[in-house]
């Protein structure tokens, strides 16, 4: 009997061994195919240390000839471009943590100027549009609609964008005002700081509900879930 005591404790510790071992290998594969996120955005109209930092380095690199004076516009803009694209980087012209560290800046961290409000309304606006989407899917809707502040097509407030009018039908059918995913407060901060997997884009649209033609002859970017996404 006391020998089968000792075997069935044996047993047992080795099971823990091996569920502790499966736990530690699932959180770094986790880890490993987890998408970057920065800690920090420096974009058009971004100013501070960071940008003048950015606008240092690239002087440094021969990519930035202007006045380094510490506000993020066109000129910078460009620079940081020529050198992502020369550096394998997704070629946006925002200064996410990706092209800091190659540019041997470590990130401040923050959330790119956009306030807790800001948060919170890209999160709502998230969720309604994209209920249901993988969660890379959630985040390209939020990079969207952050493109689209960007773009000189668009209202340059996240707010404006958001509720110009006929943008987005989560709007007008009541689904922005349904409860807010949790995952879409981690996709709106992915969003604000540098993530965009929709390279890039300032339209999507689903292709079963559309009922726009328009959309359709918009040059699509990539697909992500049941989203199409253009510019």
């Amino acid at each position: 009997m006391v020998k089968k005591t000792e075997l069935l404790k044996y047993i047992g510790r080795v099971l823990l061994i091996l569920l502790l071992n499966f736990l530690l290998i699932s959180a770094a594969a986790n880890s490993l195919s987890a998408p970057e996120t920065a800690q920090t955005l420096s974009k058009i109209g971004s100013q501070g240390e960071e940008v003048r930092q950015i606008q240092t380095k690239l002087t440094e690199l021969g990519y930035f000839t202007s006045k380094i004076d510490g506000i993020y516009g066109e000129k910078t803009k460009a620079a940081v471009t020529r050198f992502q694209r020369d550096n394998g980087l997704t070629a946006d012209g925002i200064a996410g943590t990706k092209t800091l560290s190659a540019l041997g800046i470590t990130s401040s961290g923050g959330t790119g100027g956009f306030s807790s409000s800001d948060i919170n309304l890209l999160a709502r606006i998230i969720s309604a549009e994209s209920r249901g989407e993988p969660y890379e899917g959630q985040v390209a809707v939020g990079a969207v609609i952050l493109n689209r502040v960007e773009h000189p097509s668009f209202p340059n407030t996240l707010a404006g964008v958001i509720y110009q009018p006929g943008a987005f039908s989560a709007i007008d059918d009541g689904q922005f005002n349904e409860p807010v995913a949790d995952s879409a407060y981690r996709a709106a901060r992915d969003a604000i700081n540098g993530w965009d997997p929709s390279g890039g884009a300032i339209y999507y649209y689903n292709p079963d509900r559309s009922t726009n033609k328009w959309i359709f002859s918009r040059p699509v970017i990539t697909v992500i879930g049941k989203h199409r996404f253009c510019s």
